[in-house]
């Protein structure tokens, strides 16, 4: 059960689970239970407070139709069908859906208006979502979210009328421009923060950054397990480290986490 305009579930496409799976428990501490439906294999994974999300198998079918390894959220809406509706008006579109997921509620897979991929699911289980850590850093969890877009003025103003999301706070950066961190109208946390990519980004991205207990031994561990870091460790405010970086499946991935050294 999810607030309206809230993350509540992550989850990683990729072309090999079973490979993934070994990846990632490794690197994040991440315990898993195969939740598979409808002859797809979808394993859900979670951190030290509960559940975080899940690992789906992409079939021949859907790596055809253009399907790539990909992390995306899943953003709690309140009505799945007024959301989709906002998402066409800001120049979104449908990329799947809308579908079900049992025991959970309506889900979509939509574009946002600069193109960036993530769900829109109207959460109707009951349960409370740890999958965002809102408050206090916890391991194996998201600790953020952050957009990468060719026009953030559009994609805030557009955010903010799907999901509330307003400016909470601004960080200058120069001739990158602002760092906007977002939050819901009525939240007392940060869920994330709206940037301009860089111009050699082909593409719009959201990015979700999971916490390590030790930055430099996940430096360690991407070396020696077939992934790459294609950014960091770079210091961030408030003193922990953030990274991003390719998993072996090809999937983009980011960790924030303290440098223990």
């Amino acid at each position: 059960m999810g607030t309206h305009g809230d993350f509540v579930w992550y989850e990683l496409m990729t072309t090999d689970p079973e490979a993934a799976q070994a990846f990632y428990s490794g690197l994040l501490g991440w315990s898993f239970e195969d939740s598979s439906f409808n002859e797809t294999d979808y394993r859900t994974f979670s951190g030290s407070k509960g559940q975080v999300g899940g690992f789906l198998g992409l079939s021949e079918e859907m790596i055809s139709g253009g399907s790539r390894p990909a992390w995306l959220g899943y953003i709690d809406v309140d009505d799945l069908d007024a959301a989709i509706d906002k998402i066409k008006r800001h120049g979104g579109s449908v990329a799947f859906g809308p579908g079900e997921v049992p025991g959970v509620g309506p889900f979509a897979m939509v574009m946002g208006p600069q193109g960036a991929p993530f769900y829109l699911i109207d959460d109707q289980s009951g349960e409370p979502s740890v999958a965002y850590s809102k408050h206090e850093p916890t391991v194996g969890h998201c600790a953020w979210n952050e957009l990468m877009t060719a026009d953030p003025s559009e994609a805030k103003t557009a955010y903010e009328d799907l999901f509330g999301w307003v400016v909470g706070d601004t960080m200058e950066m120069g001739p990158m421009g602002t760092y906007d961190m977002m939050k819901r109208r009525d939240a007392d946390f940060m869920l994330g923060a709206i940037m301009k990519k860089p111009d050699e980004m082909p593409v719009s991205i959201w990015s979700y950054y999971f916490r390590v207990p030790d930055i430099d031994e996940a430096v360690a561990y991407i070396g020696a397990n077939g992934a790459q870091i294609i950014n960091g460790p770079m210091e961030i405010p408030g003193g922990d480290f953030a990274l991003s970086g390719i998993d072996p499946q090809g999937a983009m991935f980011s960790l924030v986490g303290a440098r223990k050294g």
